[in-house]
């Protein structure tokens, strides 16, 4: 560990013991000073009020014999004490019957009002002077009051002194906390440093092989043996991480060979359907297409409904076979992530089936502005098959409407398609998804069960999930999403 790091763990342990050391003196030293300050406070009442009886008996004749003279004597003797800056005799209405003043300049003597019910009373005026009240009694009754004023330098005094002596103890403690500091912080600081050092050199290089070599005492050695195991777990965690990790490589590197050969293998298959299944059902339709045209008028009726039976049959097997083409090509496509005008493909699929059909009339209701992040073609195949499926289900219906749009639901862009078909039976909506399932029969829509299993596939190779919602005789609307997706509402076209 560098040498300032060091020292900054050193200095901040002295600063630490120092702030300690002087926080207990300075605590101790101000309750010191206010015991002092309290003490001196009550002895110099006691005092004062002793003063002011002494007074009081002295002059009590003199007040009902209306002698000032000897008053004034008996409070010329409160001269003897320095602390006291003056004394006064007053009639019972407060009028000043005689008064004593240690010095002219100081302030005049001037009775502070008193309850009458009070026979003793005082108060003190900050830390600068004292007012001790006496009532005069003979025989029970008030002859005068007698008042001395005192200040109270001494005090002041006093806690200056005091001051300067706490400062003095509390430097001479700082001063010996620190040198007992640099004594003991080298037992602390320097596992405390080795321990940061060795932190950090973990974090940068990885290496839990290295273990703090520098002993302690108490919790310290414990803290240095906690995290020497620690260090030590960890290391053997990591070894089994490593080899558990090759042994993952390892796996990984022969499955990726097994998917490599089974991919193939599977495009070999795909190879042969397309060529050595398309073949024959070519020649079956072919043939069956000729006999039709060069026996026309020889045939029964009976005869050409099979030969059309058969061409039909054909036929939809090429279809059942093109779409699982689709369907195997789909998790073996590689995916491209680009902006999608959805709105302008759902125009393109509707323009192709009222090419293909051009005697159906279908409300078409396609919202602007439908944008996603995805592979075109494939999201065109979605599309492709909701749509189609929308178009081919409202054949029945006299007014038949179509509508693809989108909604917004918790932050996401939900897209649907919904139309006013056959619709279906809501208990059978898990099956929708599946390959070659139908929940309506061949008579009544034609088609051979893939086209939404590969919806499916491809909305889940995007990131999102289909489902549906439908009423019998009512329309169905499917529902997509997709990860990364944006959609703006916009007016309906």
């Amino acid at each position: 560990m560098p040498l300032a790091d060091r020292s900054l763990i050193a200095r901040r342990l002295t600063w630490m013991n120092m702030l300690a050391s002087g926080t207990a003196l300075v605590v101790a030293i101000l309750i010191l000073l206010a015991y002092d300050l309290v003490t001196f406070r009550e002895m110099m009442l006691v005092n004062r009020s002793v003063q002011a009886k002494v007074v009081e008996s002295n002059t009590a004749a003199a007040l009902t014999f209306d002698d000032p003279l000897t008053a004034e004597r008996t409070l010329a003797a409160l001269s003897a004490e320095p602390r006291i800056e003056g004394g006064g005799l007053y009639r019972p209405d407060g009028r000043l019957f005689t008064s004593y003043l240690r010095d002219p300049a100081l302030d005049p003597l001037v009775l502070p009002e008193v309850p009458s019910d009070l026979i003793d009373w005082h108060r003190f005026e900050g830390l600068r002077r004292l007012h001790v009240i006496r009532r005069v009694l003979l025989d029970g009754k008030p002859t005068g009051v007698v008042y001395i004023r005192s200040d109270l330098q001494e005090a002041t005094e006093r806690l200056k002194g005091y001051g300067a002596i706490a400062g003095v103890v509390l430097l001479v403690s700082l001063a010996a906390a620190q040198l007992v500091s640099r004594v003991a912080r080298h037992a602390i600081s320097e596992p405390i440093a080795e321990l940061a050092a060795l932190a950090t050199r973990l974090s940068t290089e990885r290496d839990y092989s290295v273990r703090v070599t520098t002993t302690g005492q108490g919790e310290l050695a414990v803290l240095i043996s906690a995290f020497n195991e620690m260090l030590a777990q960890i290391q053997d965690r990591d070894q089994s991480l490593r080899d558990s990790h090759d042994l993952l490589e390892e796996r990984v590197q022969r499955r990726t060979a097994a998917l490599d050969a089974s991919n193939k293998e599977l495009e070999a298959f795909c190879y042969s359907v397309s060529h050595d299944l398309r073949s024959p059902l070519r020649s079956i339709d072919g043939f069956s297409q000729a006999l039709l045209e060069d026996l026309d008028g020889r045939l029964d009726d009976s005869c050409v409904e099979h030969l059309r039976r058969i061409r039909a049959a054909s036929q939809r097997m090429g279809t059942l076979i093109d779409d699982l083409l689709n369907l195997s090509r789909i998790t073996r496509t590689e995916l491209t992530h680009k902006p999608v005008d959805l709105s302008a493909l759902a125009r393109t699929v509707v323009d192709d089936l009222a090419i293909a059909q051009p005697n159906r009339r279908v409300a078409i209701v396609i919202a602007e502005g439908l944008e996603a992040l995805g592979d075109p073609r494939l999201l065109r195949q979605v599309l492709d098959n909701l749509i189609g499926n929308a178009w081919k289900f409202t054949s029945k219906q006299p007014a038949a409407r179509v509508e693809f749009g989108a909604l917004e639901k918790e932050g996401e862009t939900i897209y649907f398609v919904k139309d006013n078909g056959a619709g279906f039976d809501p208990a059978y909506t898990e099956r929708l998804f599946g390959v070659f399932q139908r929940l309506h029969a061949m008579n009544e829509f034609p088609g051979t069960g893939v086209g939404l299993a590969i919806v499916d596939r491809i909305v889940r190779r995007h990131g999102g999930r289909v489902w549906a919602d439908a009423t019998i005789g009512r329309g169905a609307t499917f529902y997509f999403t997709l990860v990364s997706s944006a959609a703006h509402s916009g007016h309906a076209a």
